[in-house]
């Protein structure tokens, strides 16, 4: 049966409200972490300050970032605090997740878009950024928003304003998102459709380039803030293809890999438009193709620049899942069509009980049981071999006079499933080859395509429904919502979508651990606030560490940072301007004792100084002062280093000679 307009539009509902609620629930989950790593501490720290300073500090560095930063600044106006910068990566993920079942959902089929949506839901990869509060997780909503646009404009001949307005925005709000538009590039000349849908992309790819120059040229003004970036490897390309097939659990990635070769069938074909393999692969493969290449030249990978390209993963895998399905189905009909053709070869015809008519027209054929007479109508029936049309005279397919042996014919024709009766009308009926769908004259009901349920005889509905005149039974129920056709694996994709989530739990798990990030400005605040006291020297090496202070103030209230000149706030910079080498010294002269908040790295000589400033910090600390005692948390070294007590130079006392007499 069918799906109703009303029907459809409420699978369709629930194939994109259950991936977005499941992302939603593992982005909640473990949100307040009780720390903050150094990037969404930036964000913390010049989110908080008036419009004009964020403008200002745009000029000079993160131009990249400027649309987040005014965004954020308006989210955290509400309330200050991790929980609350972290909910918008949150909430965009949970619309990717929907966004990715849309577009599984256009492409294939609701199952397939809710598979994708799920797969999309629990990638670790996805569940990491929707826990941090930077813009990748809004970068990947906007790029797969703007490729479900994409989809609806080469499909139905759409409007390619609302693209080009949604990848300009995403592009703002990170430069590289612009390499989506290579991806859809690559599924256009895959898809080869007509001239007005390339010239419609052209359009809008240039108004979003356009758009994008003015950033482009202040950002690579700025290039330097990437200089810690080294050449991707091999391993990098591993590492990321793992992370988007199901991340660290072997028997997910494995999986997810296979489904994904399997739905890389129909990428290349005669036949032109875009289809799942051909929009997907592009998405996936193409942006972070590209950085890596460009990267060879100049350093500009990270993972997180292209996670938007993660969207295509889940799409590959849901094709490929729908593939296999569909072969499960045509087994599970040629076993059946097997079945009944061993059961009329001897076992049993099971059409009629001996002696009881099939239900047929006016000349009704009595079929019985094996060794038993039959009595067959007068007219022939007009069966077809696969592929050809034949009359056959009754004698020929088997049925005998009454009192003669009925012999089964070789061709065994398949007419219902056992036990249920087909009405039989003496006019042609058409079988088709194996695989094909039965083309059945409308004298004839009860016989349905492969895979389908039986449409019963008008005079005997089947399932209690009202008799149509076309034959097939009305449900007493036309809003029940059906997804047609799913068979048996529809609870096959659900175990295996609960298998998959069960063996990702032990990475979800471990990635709400602040330890999981590349450092814990929290767990250095706690350390701070307890060994650091009101009025002491602090020290922060290498000048990013000040971060710590930006973020967590009430851990440093009362103390003298010696090396600030200016504050960030009114420097323009992301964590103030620092005193020159001379000043530095005179002010370290007066001090007994200073604590440092630095790399333990460069403390202990395993990394070299980034610049002079680090140097003469390094410098003062080793001439005058010595270590006494360390705390290490979060990545970060809080250390006590006490001035060196100065060697005496007076002469060395005179040895007295032993009086005589005594020894």
């Amino acid at each position: 049966m069918g799906v109703g307009p009303q029907g459809e539009e409420q699978v369709h509902g629930v194939a994109l409200a259950v991936p977005a609620l499941v992302m939603g629930a593992l982005g909640l989950w473990g949100l307040d972490r009780g720390g903050m790593w150094r990037d969404e501490a930036v964000t913390f720290q010049v989110a908080r300050r008036t419009v004009p300073q964020i403008w200002r500090l745009l000029h000079g560095v993160d131009a990249v970032h400027g649309l987040y930063y005014l965004l954020m600044h308006a989210v955290l106006a509400v309330h200050p605090g991790e929980v609350v910068l972290r909910l918008p990566s949150v909430g965009a993920a949970a619309v990717t997740a929907a966004l990715v079942a849309a577009l599984g959902t256009r492409l294939l089929r609701p199952r397939a878009g809710l598979v994708a949506g799920l797969l999309y839901a629990i990638t670790p990869m996805a569940g990491h950024y929707a826990q941090e509060g930077r813009s990748y997780a809004l970068v990947a909503t906007g790029a797969t928003a703007a490729t479900l646009l994409f989809v609806r404009a080469v499909r139905d001949g759409g409007r390619w304003r609302a693209y080009g307005v949604v990848l300009g925005l995403t592009c703002w709000l990170h430069e590289f998102a612009v390499l989506v538009l290579l991806a859809h590039a690559v599924s256009l000349a895959l898809a080869r459709p007509a001239a007005r849908v390339w010239r419609g992309w052209g359009c809008a790819a240039a108004a979003v380039s356009a758009a994008l120059l003015p950033m482009a040229l202040v950002s690579h003004a700025q290039s330097a803030q990437l200089a810690w970036l080294r050449q991707p490897t091999p391993a990098t390309a591993r590492n990321l293809l793992r992370a988007f097939l199901g991340g660290p659990a072997p028997a997910v990635y494995w999986t997810c890999l296979t489904l994904a070769v399997l739905g890389l069938a129909g990428l290349v074909g005669l036949r032109p438009g875009l289809t799942c393999a051909r929009l997907a692969l592009p998405l996936a493969v193409v942006p972070p193709a590209t950085l890596m290449l460009v990267s060879r030249l100049t350093p500009l990978y990270v993972d997180r620049y292209v996670l938007y390209a993660l969207s295509g993963a889940p799409l590959l895998v849901a094709a490929g899942a729908e593939r296999v399905a569909a072969a499960l189905r045509r087994l599970g009909c040629a076993l059946s069509r097997r079945s009944a053709l061993l059961r009329a070869r001897g076992l049993a015809w099971g059409f009629t009980r001996p002696g009881e008519a099939a239900g047929a027209g006016p000349q009704p054929l009595e079929f019985t049981r094996r060794g038993e007479g039959a009595v067959a109508a007068q007219q022939p029936l007009e069966f077809t071999r696969p592929g050809e049309a034949a009359e056959v005279p009754p004698r020929a397919l088997g049925f005998t006079r009454p009192g003669e042996v009925a012999e089964v014919p070789s061709q065994a024709i398949e007419f219902t499933r056992s036990g249920e009766a087909t009405a039989v009308l003496p006019q042609a009926l058409r079988f088709p080859r194996s695989g094909e769908a039965a083309a059945v004259l409308p004298q004839a009901p009860g016989f349905t395509r492969p895979g389908e349920p039986l449409a019963a005889p008008r005079t005997a509905p089947r399932d209690g429904g009202v008799p149509s005149s076309s034959g097939v039974p009305r449900s007493r129920h036309p809003r029940r919502v059906r997804l047609a056709r799913t068979g048996a694996s529809t609870p096959a994709v659900a175990l295996g979508l609960g298998l998959a989530l069960v063996c990702q739990l032990p990475g979800l798990r471990a990635d709400r651990d602040p330890a999981r990030r590349p450092d814990d400005l929290g767990a250095v605040s706690r350390v701070a606030a307890r060994e650091v006291g009101p009025g002491e020297a602090v020290l922060f090496l290498p000048e990013r560490m000040r971060n710590v202070a930006l973020a967590y103030p009430g851990a440093f209230r009362g103390v003298r940072d010696v090396a600030l000149a200016e504050p960030g706030d009114r420097s323009g910079t992301l964590y103030g301007r620092e005193a020159g080498a001379e000043v530095l010294r005179r002010r370290v002269a007066g001090l007994g004792r200073v604590w440092v908040v630095g790399d333990p790295a460069l403390l202990d000589g395993r990394r070299r100084p980034a610049g002079p400033a680090e140097r003469v910090e390094l410098d003062v600390l080793a001439q005058g002062f010595a270590p006494r005692g360390e705390s290490a948390r979060g990545g970060a070294t809080v250390r006590l280093y006490v001035r060196r007590a100065r060697v005496s130079r007076s002469p060395a006392p005179r040895a007295v000679p032993p009086r005589p007499g005594r020894r």
